[in-house]
């Protein structure tokens, strides 16, 4: 991440996202093509992630940086399967996949836990995939309406049971429209 006086990498990153969301919302892009330019946002932007995450905004941040390189590569990945050569490169760019998921899914407890697992609600949402029918949870907080935030992880469900922070009521997602469109 180069270091530039006065410039807010915050800032500037999130007002990029910001741009590509409504974008997303006025149907200008896809979802694949939201995928993809936010990919190209943080290679343009030359950042990574924080080594040390002690507040809400850098745990967001990594949330939001391993959420958007996992879905490129998941892209990447379908991409080379579909024309059915070089699966070996497939298979190694789905474990990169992975790897970036569990990073986010480490994101997002360090997220809840740095609100002390306060104004934090998580609950299944409702879709239309039928893998996803009661894998798929969203995370938000009371006091950060714009974070929304979304996992599989069994670990990471249960720790939020454990903590009482899960609603096991199915609800629909504040983003809907975003999490049903396939890319």
């Amino acid at each position: 991440m180069r270091y530039i006086p006065g410039e807010n990498i915050f800032d500037k990153f999130f007002n990029e996202r910001e741009s590509l969301i409504e974008q997303f919302k006025k149907g200008d892009i896809t979802k694949k093509e939201y995928i993809e330019e936010g990919y190209y946002i943080i290679k343009h932007m030359d950042i990574k992630p924080f080594k040390i995450v002690d507040n809400f905004q850098k745990a967001i941040f990594n949330y939001q940086y391993y959420n958007t390189m996992a879905k490129y590569f998941y892209l990447k990945a379908n991409e080379i399967k579909k024309h059915g050569k070089h699966i070996e490169k497939s298979k190694e760019l789905l474990k990169k996949v992975d790897n970036y998921y569990h990073k986010k899914d480490k994101a997002t407890l360090r997220a809840v836990e740095i609100k002390d697992f306060l104004a934090v609600e998580v609950y299944h949402i409702q879709v239309k995939s039928n893998y996803l029918k009661r894998r798929l949870f969203e995370i938000i907080f009371k006091d950060h309406p714009e974070v929304i935030l979304h996992s599989t992880s069994e670990w990471l469900l249960n720790r939020f049971k454990e903590e009482g922070i899960f609603n096991d009521k199915l609800k629909k997602s504040l983003i809907s429209n975003y999490v049903n469109q396939k890319y």
